[in-house]
């Protein structure tokens, strides 16, 4: 799944990953995913070495099982503290099944969980749901998190919980994706 080329994306030649430096092809999507990296960054305030990208997530639905790509998870103090979904189009139709993938990439409910379409981002609350920014240049920064650290639960997942999430993860994400994204990768 990572570093493929889809031919159903225009593919305009090779870039530079800004966090890692490896070569990936150059696509739109990827030409956001870097400007969401940069942001959070320069902007943001965060060490490259606490950002995590294009993480593989198994995501399950009774005896169905497929992979899926996360885009970012960004650390502090060693917690996972917020998360970021990179996915073109419509943010609202996207909440659910990124609040879903927040609730089974850890044992814990990430508390800062963000759909960005690359031009506009929503950034909720991983407990609630509720939206508690809007616009891109709201992205989560250091500065508010380690304001906000000790109000941060990072609360366990309980398994019907997780059950539930993942269900919802495969419905959104894997059989509500197009058919050509080869970002998911049927495994059952």
């Amino acid at each position: 799944m990572e570093n493929q080329s889809n031919s159903h994306h225009l593919v305009l030649g090779k870039l530079n990953d800004f966090l890692t430096g490896s070569v990936l092809a150059d696509t739109l999507d990827e030409r956001y995913r870097q400007k969401i990296a940069k942001s959070l960054v320069m902007d943001s305030r965060f060490e490259k070495k606490d950002i995590k990208s294009n993480i593989i997530l198994e995501v399950v639905a009774g005896h169905k099982k497929a992979a899926i790509k996360v885009d970012f998870l960004v650390k502090y103090q060693r917690k996972t503290i917020a998360m970021i979904k990179y996915a073109p189009g419509s943010l609202v139709t996207r909440r659910l099944s990124t609040l879903a993938v927040s609730r089974i990439i850890k044992p814990y409910q990430i508390p800062i969980v963000v759909v960005t379409n690359g031009e506009d981002a929503e950034t909720l609350d991983g407990n609630s749901g509720k939206v508690m920014a809007t616009g891109f240049e709201n992205l989560p920064d250091k500065e508010s998190v380690k304001e906000n650290m000790i109000s941060f639960s990072f609360k366990p997942i309980k398994k019907t919980l997780f059950d539930q999430a993942s269900r919802i993860a495969y419905a959104c994400e894997v059989d509500g994706a197009c058919p050509c994204d080869s970002d998911v990768c049927i495994i059952e």
